[in-house]
């Protein structure tokens, strides 16, 4: 009977997209998946670091597996991922169960690892620079198809690895290293073969994927010749991406946004804050007005543009007037949603060091109540502009909640509920729909089916393996 792996993944759209990849890589050493950790032989913690509580996270699900670990010896436990690339040996000091530590530069390496840890005892393998998998070429580009993705119809395409930026809060380049551009004839060979399986849906992932390709020119970056070069392959109808960075949100880029059909209306620009104050003191490179023109520019060339963002309340300084200062930027950038966070001092970067200003957390809480409540006046505003409308809808599947609901995915990126009842068929994950919107709410739409336009073009559901 082959031995059985499941992974558990914490953070953002490139670990999930790790996980996937070393779903892939595990499957093709012989490994099957599953959900159930009880039945697992090996378990697979992919980590973020980005959030202060990401460190409790881990050592609370390793704790829980230390007493799976008691009841099964051969149990096999690796931590991989952007805490195990700054914690490397820590890892292991705080939890002595764990088998096998890996980072972000080598995740091809981890059935090698496990492999080498059943013979040998407990490794910890954390390099400071990528391997040819982390960043492309041949062996990068056979690891990301053997992918075992959640979605066979929408798949997730790293373009870059790392990030040359220095944001003040942010740990990121300390863990993921510089930025490194995968070359774009690669990218567009591995959609193809992506769209060749019948995925009709591709994200472009990177740290900053505005600046994609400048370490390969050593001028200006190619991400607008990539949403163009990606959005004309044949069987691909819709290109996201994510995340681009606002002081490198170039006019070319806009306009490839404006001109490629697949390119989705729908924009991730993080604020972080309003207060030009604030955002020099994060090394954000920009002015809220600078913003709020770039803002501008896409909405005029994108028709129809959904825009959502990052927003850091509490960041060390942050005054009541900065704050709301923050509040009139989001009002008048109108968003359609937001993803607020309270500021997390991570141990390395600048802010962490700025003790002596970090702002009292009742405060804290009591104006990130006040800033969601601006952002869901603004996403509810915008939903409620789209009743009466048709949208083209890629469907997901039933609700986890209601059988006779489904779901799905506008091309703004907008979930959408829509009921499905008996006799009517339902439409099959992948398909493409029409749907009228009948209501909305902050943070979805509800409509009713119309027409399926188009059926899926995937082979059947491949095992879901990440959790």
């Amino acid at each position: 009977m082959a031995r059985k792996f499941a992974i558990r993944t914490f953070g953002c759209q490139m670990n999930e997209h790790d996980s996937e990849r070393l779903a892939g890589l595990l499957a093709a050493d012989g490994l099957e998946p599953t959900d159930d950790l009880e039945q697992a032989d090996v378990v697979v913690l992919n980590t973020c670091c980005i959030r202060e509580n990401a460190d409790n996270k881990l050592y609370g699900h390793l704790g829980h597996l230390k007493r799976l670990r008691d009841a099964k010896p051969d149990l096999q436990i690796a931590v991989g991922g952007c805490l195990a690339q700054k914690d490397k040996e820590l890892v292991r000091q705080r939890a002595g169960h764990v088998d096998v530590v890996f980072g972000t530069h080598n995740l091809a390496s981890a059935p090698a690892l496990l492999r080498r840890a059943a013979a040998e005892g407990p490794l910890v393998e954390v390099p400071d620079t990528p391997d040819d998998a982390a960043v492309g070429g041949p062996q990068g580009q056979a690891v990301a198809l053997s992918a075992v993705r959640e979605l066979p119809y929408a798949a997730w395409v790293t373009i870059q690895t790392g990030c040359d930026n220095s944001c003040a809060f942010c740990i990121v380049p300390a863990v993921r290293g510089p930025e490194v551009s995968r070359s774009l004839d690669e990218l567009v060979t591995e959609v193809r073969a992506l769209a060749a399986r019948g995925v009709t849906e591709v994200t472009l992932l990177g740290q900053n994927v505005n600046s994609y390709g400048r370490d390969l020119t050593r001028r200006r970056p190619l991400f607008d010749r990539l949403l163009r070069a990606v959005g004309e392959v044949e069987g691909i109808r819709r290109v996201r991406f994510t995340s681009p960075h606002p002081k490198d949100l170039r006019p070319e880029t806009i306009a490839a946004m404006a001109e490629v059909p697949a390119v989705c209306e729908q924009l991730h620009l993080p604020l972080q804050a309003g207060s030009d104050r604030v955002l020099a003191a994060m090394r954000r490179g920009y002015t809220a007005e600078r913003y709020l023109a770039r803002l501008a520019a896409a909405r005029d060339a994108v028709p129809d543009l959904a825009v959502t963002t990052d927003l850091i309340v509490g960041f060390p300084g942050e005054t009541e007037a900065e704050f709301e200062d923050t509040l009139a930027v989001v009002a008048d950038a109108a968003y359609d949603s937001a993803y607020t966070f309270i500021f997390s001092p991570r141990p390395g970067t600048r802010a962490a060091a700025m003790t002596d200003a970090f702002v009292e957390p009742g405060v804290v809480a009591a104006r990130f109540d006040r800033l969601r409540a601006v952002v869901e006046r603004s996403a509810l505003a915008r939903h409620r502009a789209r009743v009466g409308q048709i949208e083209d809808v890629l469907v997901e599947g039933p609700s986890r909640r209601d059988a006779a609901m489904w779901t799905g995915r506008t091309r703004q990126g907008k979930l959408v509920h829509f009921p499905v009842a008996a006799p009517a068929p339902a439409p099959a994950p992948g398909a493409y729909a029409d749907v009228a919107v009948t209501g909305a709410a902050p943070h979805h739409l509800v409509g009713e089916l119309r027409q399926v336009t188009s059926a899926p073009r995937h082979r059947a559901r491949l095992p879901l393996t990440v959790g």
